[in-house]
């Protein structure tokens, strides 16, 4: 159960090696968090973040858990709320995949779309049963403002996200009234270490943007020209000053607003919260004119 403070005492956390997640269960941990589930392929960098925070004073343990194996999940999670109840849990698993290699090879597509939404919506479903079962608990999931509005540089990983967001919405009004508490969390883009130090080797000029690969079975979906375009698009977003663009945001920065947004209940949270607006604007863009700005 939650403490008298609001914090969550028990934590699983599926996608154990996201930065978002363990800078939100080192959060946790610092505010009476004592048990942690980390749920993931295994790893060194999963056996890593468990060492990391048991030294931190909790008790932790890794969970082999597959966001692409559906299948498995009912079992694989039952066994963990089976052991004790869970206070919190944060799903927090999901690639970016490459969006021109993406539209050039459309299993790889189809790779990003079935660990973005559907394994989330298969390990959502049950731990959404498992917490409704015990009568107490949070889910937290992960979105981006990337599901907010398509954008050519990264459509294929934004419409993810967006069935994502929108699965999650529904599961909260589903939810309404059982004791479980549902929150999607929107970030902008998130600049981890080392996307920081990406970004520091773009600005000089080390960012390489790949040729076409040639099509293979067929015609790539689209023109090699285009693909080259979204790429140097990619780049160019990716290497942008983090001051400035306000659609960035670092993973400790999204952890204090889960945390934050776990005391008051919110159903959703926008990191940073300048996103709101920015978001509801570009919205009512028209088509036309935003394809032609520089996002």
């Amino acid at each position: 159960m939650k403490d008298a403070f609001g914090a969550p005492q028990s934590l699983l956390v599926l996608g154990g090696t996201s930065e978002i997640a363990l800078a939100t269960a080192r959060r946790l941990i610092a505010l009476r968090t004592r048990t942690v589930r980390l749920a993931g392929r295994p790893s060194p960098a999963l056996d890593a973040a468990a060492a990391d925070l048991r030294a931190r004073g909790a008790d932790v343990r890794t969970v082999d858990f597959d966001a692409l194996d559906a299948e498995s999940h009912e079992a694989v999670l039952g066994a963990v709320f089976a052991e004790d109840d869970i206070d919190m849990v944060l799903l927090a698993f999901g690639i970016a995949g490459d969006q021109g290699r993406d539209e050039e090879e459309p299993l790889a597509a189809v790779r990003v779309a079935q660990t973005n939404y559907t394994g989330a919506v298969s390990a959502g479903l049950v731990c959404a049963g498992a917490l409704q079962a015990q009568g107490h608990g949070s889910l937290v999931v992960l979105s981006s403002v990337a599901g907010e509005r398509a954008r050519r540089a990264d459509f294929i990983y934004g419409s993810s996200k967006a069935g994502l967001d929108a699965f999650t919405q529904g599961l909260g009004d589903a939810l309404h009234g059982t004791g479980v508490h549902v929150m999607v969390v929107r970030p902008g883009v998130v600049r981890s270490v080392a996307a920081r130090a990406a970004a520091t080797g773009a600005a000089s000029g080390t960012v390489p943007v790949a040729p076409p690969a040639a099509p293979r079975g067929g015609a790539a979906l689209l023109a090699p020209e285009r693909i080259v375009a979204a790429r140097s698009a990619s780049a160019r977003f990716a290497s942008a000053p983090l001051e400035a663009s306000p659609l960035t945001t670092t993973p400790e920065a999204v952890a204090e607003a889960i945390v934050t947004g776990l005391r008051r209940r919110s159903e959703t949270v926008w990191v940073p919260g300048s996103l709101r607006a920015v978001m509801s604007a570009l919205r009512h863009v028209p088509r036309p004119l935003f394809r032609r700005l520089p996002i």
